[in-house]
């Protein structure tokens, strides 16, 4: 305000000073404008001084207010650290009280979950039990059919089994006349004397055994294959194994030649070098006829109508049965055969008692269909018998009210009895 008062004094002074100019002489404006030049310095310097001491006064002024505004920020700083701990205190208290609240909740909650699970587990309990023994009773019926049904397998097969035995013997016998070991009996070339007779007696001793052992269903004799040729016999067995064919056709007269003792030590051993020669033909013939791809098994059977062939052959030509095993052909005689045939009749009626375990699979999933429509009719009959409990309880209620009346109706004609009116007669 000083500095504005100043100024309005100095422009009045300018104002009179020019005004006077126009009416004083010229010497007396000079002195004038002298005067008026010193006041102006004057007026500057004080001017300039009251500025300095305006600037000292304010930088002053903000000194002390960044030194309050400073301590305010200390102060408040302090007291957000203050409050920051307190809240960290109440929170570390509402932390603590919601654990704890939530301890107890779960507490509670677990052991109602317990009860629960303890109430359902009993529940439980008491539904297998009673379905136990619903199965139980189910499965000793089927039980008792299955056992019936397999009864009458094991009886067949037995006969058939004796059958075989008694047929084996016959075979037995009729093999040890054959002169398959010693030159004592009627040998083997001798009472087979071609191909098609070997072939023959093969096919047949072939048919008799797997007639003898394996279900009619499963082989087929004289089997047509979809490359043209034709099979001695197909075993139908199950998957993965599928058909397996066999083929009862085998080169004997090198073998033969071998124990001549007429002949030379080496044309004997000519002829056993042929020997292993036609048996690998021959296990070359039956691994590119009878294993088709997609058709039938991966290996074919080769059957040796003569033990003691199939005994020369495992004896003294192993190399024979590694290659015949490479084209993935299985040499067999009766006796093995006979075993084959036996472990694929025990593998079909393994399968065959898969197939009742399914069936009783099903009967079980039809029996628990059966148990829950039994349980849907037990609540229903135990509805009404409940209504038929309440019915009847109030059918005695309703009786015992009426003997009630009756019995007090009873009462009054025996206490009081009725006075009839006496007519005067005329």
């Amino acid at each position: 305000m000083l500095e504005i008062s100043l100024i309005i004094v100095v422009l009045v002074l300018v104002a009179l000073s020019l005004a006077m100019q126009h009416k004083l002489p010229a010497r007396s404006a000079q002195m004038l404008e002298q005067q008026h030049r010193a006041m102006l310095s004057d007026l500057h310097d004080g001017l300039n001084k009251q500025g300095d001491r305006l600037i000292a006064s304010q930088a002053e002024h903000a000194e002390r207010l960044r030194t309050a505004v400073g301590e305010e920020l200390r102060l408040t700083r302090e007291a957000i650290t203050a409050l920051q701990a307190k809240q960290d205190v109440l929170r570390s208290e509402i932390l603590a009280q919601t654990l704890e609240k939530l301890t107890e909740q779960g507490r509670e909650d677990q052991k109602l979950i317990q009860d629960s699970f303890r109430n359902a587990t009993q529940h439980l309990a008491n539904s297998i039990e009673t379905l136990s023994k619903t199965v139980d009773g189910r499965l000793e019926q089927i039980g008792g059919k299955v056992n019936e049904r397999l009864d009458e397998g094991f009886k067949k097969t037995n006969e058939t089994f004796v059958s075989v035995m008694a047929r084996l013997a016959t075979i037995d016998e009729a093999q040890k006349k054959i002169d398959g070991l010693t030159t004592n009996v009627v040998s083997l070339q001798e009472l087979l004397g071609d191909k098609r007779s070997r072939g023959a007696f093969g096919e047949v001793q072939l048919e008799g055994l797997v007639r003898n052992i394996m279900p009619p269903q499963s082989y087929s004799l004289q089997y047509s294959l979809p490359n043209g040729t034709r099979a001695d016999c197909v075993l139908m067995l199950p998957e993965p194994t599928g058909m397996v064919a066999v083929d009862a056709k085998f080169p004997l007269e090198n073998y033969h030649r071998m124990f001549d003792a007429g002949l030379a030590e080496s044309d004997k051993v000519l002829a056993q070098r042929q020997f292993k020669a036609d048996i690998k033909k021959h296990v070359d013939d039956i691994s590119g006829k009878y294993i088709i791809p997609g058709v039938t098994s991966d290996g074919a059977v080769m059957f040796v109508p003569a033990e003691a062939v199939f005994a020369e052959i495992h004896a003294h030509h192993p190399d024979v049965v590694d290659y015949a095993m490479q084209r993935r052909v299985w040499v067999v005689s009766p006796t093995t055969l006979m075993a084959v045939l036996n472990t694929a009749r025990a593998v079909m009626k393994d399968v065959e008692t898969r197939k009742q375990v399914h069936i009783i699979q099903d009967e079980l999933g039809k029996l628990g269909k059966d148990f829950g429509r039994f349980d849907e009719r037990m609540k229903k009959l135990a509805e009404h018998i409940r209504q038929a409990n309440k019915d009847v309880d109030e059918v005695q209620i309703s009786s015992r009210k009426i003997s009630e009346q009756f019995a007090k109706i009873e009462r009054v004609e025996l206490d009081q009895p009725a006075v009839l009116p006496v007519v005067s007669e005329k």
